[in-house]
């Protein structure tokens, strides 16, 4: 598909961050973004890249209303080398079309939308941050755009995509993150739009948040919806745990979002020297694991952390510390081992790096 490129005039762009340390998550923006409609009739159409700016909608537009709404994230990077990379955004886009079913929206053709992405990156390239521990973050969304009160699926939709340079996605950076247990609130059932990366997912998760907010902890750790009693996830990322050299990760049942990096740890690790298993845990595992030594360290994984350690999990009851609240030499491992292969640091046997011309 040609896309339409109208770049803003030299004069008229942005000011560069100055300092990569300060850059924190999703803050800043660059100078482009790229839009394209569709119509059942016309199908995909307009696709253009031009200045970042505000969006109009009328007040009755189906998403204000009903959430019709799906997203996407994923990272460009650059390596030693000054090569830009892209790491396996075509599983993000496979994802999106996933979540698309699931909202009854129009499937996008991802070789329209791979393109859209690089050729986005393409023009707003200077804007990708060069420090180890940072990236270009990469925000595909879609949306329903009829002005309609009532609900039904939209026959109209806007899609779009915005690129933030980023740093860490935590403000601990690589140490250790608290989560909290509370049993009061669930994320998603069986049945509903727990796998889809859906923006109500996360709406509905914000009270729980900021709970965990109130008492120190960075995100919640949910739990089922019917028993409250299996790990199933964490906010911003999927979780793991430690038992020594096995790596334990709950499965995919519907309630938990199939995480692109957690994808890529199932299939990393192995090749590491670690055995990787997927199975129910519950929480009272989890706790009485740690204490006992079983369980000897506890990570998350996700696109915007990476890897992320976890050193504390409080619960109504207790707090309980995992490796003295210290990276763990697993977490390190994997941490180095995955970014070292999206900066070109390492070698990449899986293919997952897609490499933008200069």
């Amino acid at each position: 598909m040609e896309i339409a490129i109208q770049t803003l005039p030299e004069q008229q762009r942005k000011p560069l961050f100055t300092d990569s340390s300060s850059l924190g998550f999703g803050r800043i923006f660059t100078d482009h973004m790229f839009t394209m409609r569709y119509h059942p009739e016309k199908g995909w159409h307009e696709p253009k890249i031009e200045p970042y700016r505000a969006l109009e909608f009328e007040p009755a537009t189906i998403v204000f209303h009903y959430g019709q709404e799906i997203f996407e994230g994923t990272k460009a990077f650059v390596g030693e080398d000054g090569q830009v990379r892209l790491f396996r955004t075509d599983r993000n886009i496979a994802r999106m079309n996933r979540s698309a079913e699931r909202m009854c929206m129009p499937r996008v053709p991802e070789d329209v939308t791979l393109q859209a992405i690089e050729e986005l990156v393409r023009v707003d390239r200077r804007w990708i941050p060069k420090e180890r521990g940072t990236s270009l973050y990469i925000r595909p969304t879609m949306i329903g755009t009829d002005p309609f009160l009532g609900v039904r699926a939209s026959d109209t939709y806007l899609f779009f995509v915005i690129l933030s340079p980023v740093g860490a996605y935590y403000a601990e950076g690589f140490n250790p993150v608290s989560l909290l247990v509370d049993k009061r609130f669930t994320r998603a059932a069986t049945g509903g739009t727990g796998e889809a990366k859906a923006g109500g997912n996360y709406g509905g998760s914000l009270l729980a948040g900021r709970i965990a907010a109130e008492k120190g902890c960075a995100q919640v750790l949910w739990l089922d919806a019917k028993e409250h009693r299996w790990v199933e996830e964490v906010g911003a990322m999927n979780i793991w745990f430690a038992f020594g050299n096995k790596l334990v990760t709950p499965p995919l049942t519907g309630t938990i979002l199939p995480g692109v990096t957690r994808e890529s740890l199932v299939e990393l690790a192995p090749k590491l020297g670690y055995e990787v298993e997927q199975r129910q845990v519950a929480i009272d595992e989890v706790l009485s694991g740690i204490k006992s030594g079983e369980i000897t360290e506890v990570f998350g994984s996700g696109t915007a952390a990476v890897v992320s350690p976890v050193g504390k999990i409080v619960t109504e009851e207790e707090t309980v510390v995992i490796n003295d609240n210290k990276v763990g030499p697993v977490s390190q491992h994997l941490f180095d081992e995955l970014t070292g292969i999206q900066m070109g640091a390492k070698p990449d046997p899986f293919g997952w790096v897609r490499m933008l011309d200069k």
